[in-house]
């Protein structure tokens, strides 16, 4: 059992470790690939969109081929992604780079947390929960540190290549410990409800990143739109005549699923992209060395590793209801908190709320993760993680494109304090968006802490 949890420690660690890094060295990678840093969004939000329209395909992979099998290769693709997005000399090559390394993380977050359902006795998959994601946070205290090390001292294309002999040890790590597990006979891959969902979240950003040209193309845009609209529809007709779909909405008939999956996507709207945005905020805002700024990350990382260690005795006191309501709207008030700071905040007050943001924020994220499987049966462990991961990845992508979308409407120029005055007014919607999120917790039914 250690050695699995190593194993799905270290791929979190990962995909944590290569988003932190990529963010930190957004201003840089701008520079030398000649777009604006917010520009750059392309080549963050691909990455997130191709994780969250492939994940649901991982349960059929896994019942298909083995889990053993498929986090494997997940761990490989990720790794050669990874060594393409380092030499890629274009911003359509990184891009392209991006989706590829996507291909590979889709499956390690379902898989790995599809396996540990299977493999931890409920009593403990909180804890377990807990455990494997500080491990995995530890690639957010580094990424900030080395992504701004590497910028500054040498080349942010070393940032990619970092995960190359992490993967090599996580391809040998996994013929060792992940157990195999698969159906003898695997039901029929959902290949149009698939192509359906995949389409629709395309088109989706697609119309997200049109709104962000000048000028903006309405009826772009607009029919954009639609079209995933009808093809979402599509899909709900579909899913309801297909007896293993891609992604199965009857789920959505436990209250706890339903209510886990919309408030991670709301909530993820509003929160997704601060990273990024405090990283733009203190390095062209602020003026800040890109090592300075990714020093900056680390409070927040280490105030999401604290906050692991009370999960289980906040939820037990408070249940799940009172803890997501009362956590998300200190988050929101946080955000808020954030447009009062300016080049002159003395580093400890910014160090302070980044560490208080990062706590609470880690609350969050592990209580929304787990809620979903409370009342279901193992048997859709696998499904569950699938749709908890999508919806997660999806929120992430619209969040990041919302949030950059919020700064260049409020951006007067891409002078200094132009950068200062847009981060203001962006924290300020994100954090109204937070708070409005929040009341999906209400429909929780009671305060039950987790099942022992």
């Amino acid at each position: 059992m250690s050695g699995l949890l190593v194993l799905v420690s270290a791929a979190f660690f990962m995909q944590t470790l290569d988003s932190t890094i990529v963010n930190t060295a957004v201003p840089a990678m701008a520079e030398a690939l000649g777009v604006t840093p917010l520009g750059m969004r392309s080549a963050l939000t691909s990455y997130v969109l191709t994780l969250a329209i492939l994940i649901p395909a991982s349960p059929w992979l896994c019942d298909r081929f083995g889990t053993r099998r498929v986090f494997g290769a997940a761990i490989g693709l990720f790794a050669l992604g990874s060594l393409l997005c380092g030499i890629s000399q274009t911003l359509p090559q990184l891009v392209a780079s991006r989706v590829l390394q996507g291909c590979g993380g889709a499956a390690l977050l379902p898989v790995g947390r599809a396996v540990l359902v299977r493999s931890v006795p409920r009593h403990d998959f909180v804890r377990v929960t807990s455990l494997v994601s500080t491990f995995g946070l530890l690639g957010s205290v580094l990424g900030p540190l080395l992504g701004g090390a590497l910028t500054e001292f040498t080349s942010w294309r070393l940032i990619f290549l970092l995960n190359v002999p992490v993967g090599i040890v996580g391809v040998w790590m996994n013929r060792r410990n992940m157990p195999d597990y698969r159906l003898e006979r695997a039901h029929r891959f959902d290949f149009s409800g698939f192509l359906l969902f995949a389409v629709a979240s395309a088109l989706l950003l697609t119309a997200s990143e049109l709104v962000g040209e000048t000028p903006i193309r309405w009826p772009c845009v607009g029919a954009c739109f639609a079209m995933a609209l009808l093809l979402g529809l599509a899909y709900l007709w579909h899913c309801r005549r297909t007896e293993h779909p891609v992604a199965d909405l009857r789920l959505l008939r436990v209250r706890s699923v339903w209510v886990s999956l919309a408030g991670g996507l709301f909530t993820r709207l509003g929160v997704a992209g601060m990273f990024l945005l405090v990283v733009l905020f203190l390095q062209v805002g602020c003026g800040w060395s890109p090592l300075a700024a990714g020093l900056m990350m680390v409070p927040q990382a280490l105030g999401s590793i604290c906050a692991k260690w009370a999960i289980d005795r906040a939820l037990a006191r408070l249940g799940y209801r009172r803890m997501l309501l009362g956590n998300t709207m200190v988050v929101a008030v946080l955000l808020a908190t954030f447009a009062l700071l300016g080049p002159g905040t003395p580093v400890a007050l910014i160090a302070a709320l980044m560490f208080l943001y990062g706590g609470f924020m880690g609350l969050q994220y592990t209580t929304m993760n787990t809620l979903i499987y409370v009342d279901l049966d193992v048997k859709h462990a696998g499904m569950a993680s699938s749709m908890a991961s999508t919806a997660q990845y999806l929120a992430m992508s619209f969040g990041i494109a919302l949030a950059t979308l919020l700064m260049e409407a409020f951006l007067p120029s891409h002078a200094q304090q132009g950068y200062v005055s847009a981060f203001r007014w962006t924290v300020l919607v994100l954090a109204a968006i937070t708070a409005a999120a929040g009341r999906v917790f209400v429909h929780l039914r009671h305060d039950r802490p987790p099942q022992a």
